[in-house]
C-alpha cells in the first residue's frame, strides 16, 4: 500500500524536515479545504464546508439541472438526499426518469447511493454507471476531455457484468471516442441500453 493509499491513521514513513518541521502539516487552512470558496492564503471570508455528523464533507450548494453548483442561497434542481439508499430497480428506475429530462448528473447521484449502499459484489457496477453518467455531464457541459475519461472508466467497471451492460460498456466507448457526440444523444443512447 502506498502512502497516499494509507489509512489515515496507519504510521508511514516521517518525512522529515521540511519547511515546517517533520511531520507539521503547517498553518491551519481555513474553510476545511480549497476550492472556489476557499483562498489558499487564508484571506477572504471564513465559509465553512458542509459536514454530516461523521465529519465527511458534504456539498450541500444549490445545483442546476446540468449538475454546475449555483452560490448559496440560490434556487436549484432537487437533489438526491445524503441518506437515499435505493433498490437496485428503483435506483435504475430512477436513473431513467432522469436521463430522460437530460439530467445526468443527478442520474450519477441515484447510482451512486446504490453504490455506496448496496452489496458489496455490486459496487462496481453501480459505480461503473455513476461515472458513465459523470461523462455523459462533462459532454453536456462541453468538457468532452473530462467525458471520454469517465465514460472510458465507466465502461471499464460495467463491462464484466451481463446484460445489458457489455452493451452499455460498448456505447460508453464509442461516445468516449467520438469528438462530435450530440450530448443529448449520447444521454438517450445510455438510457435506451439502461
Amino acid at each position: 500500500m502506498t502512502a497516499r493509499h494509507r489509512a489515515p491513521d496507519a504510521p508511514g514513513p516521517d518525512p522529515g524536515p521540511g519547511p515546517v518541521g517533520p511531520r507539521d502539516p503547517g498553518p491551519p487552512v481555513p474553510h476545511g479545504g480549497s476550492g472556489p470558496e476557499t483562498p489558499h492564503d487564508g484571506s477572504g471570508p471564513e465559509i465553512p464546508r458542509d459536514r454530516d455528523p461523521d465529519g465527511r464533507a458534504r456539498n450541500q450548494r444549490p445545483r442546476d439541472a446540468f449538475g454546475r453548483p449555483l452560490p448559496r442561497g440560490a434556487e436549484g434542481v432537487e437533489r438526491v438526499p445524503d441518506d437515499y439508499a435505493p433498490d437496485a430497480a428503483e435506483a435504475l428506475a430512477e436513473a431513467r426518469r432522469l436521463l430522460a429530462e437530460n439530467r445526468p448528473f443527478h442520474a450519477h447521484e441515484v447510482l451512486e447511493a446504490r453504490w455506496k449502499t448496496g452489496p458489496a459484489d455490486e459496487r462496481e457496477l453501480w459505480q461503473g454507471l455513476a461515472q458513465i453518467c459523470v461523462g455523459l455531464t462533462h459532454l453536456q457541459r462541453g468538457n468532452r476531455r473530462g467525458a471520454s475519461a469517465l465514460l472510458e472508466r465507466g465502461a471499464a467497471r460495467v463491462s464484466g457484468y451481463g446484460p445489458p451492460y457489455p452493451e452499455i460498456a460498448r456505447a460508453a466507448r464509442k461516445l468516449a471516442g467520438s469528438a462530435e457526440a450530440d450530448p443529448a444523444e449520447a444521454i438517450a443512447g445510455i438510457r435506451a441500453l439502461l
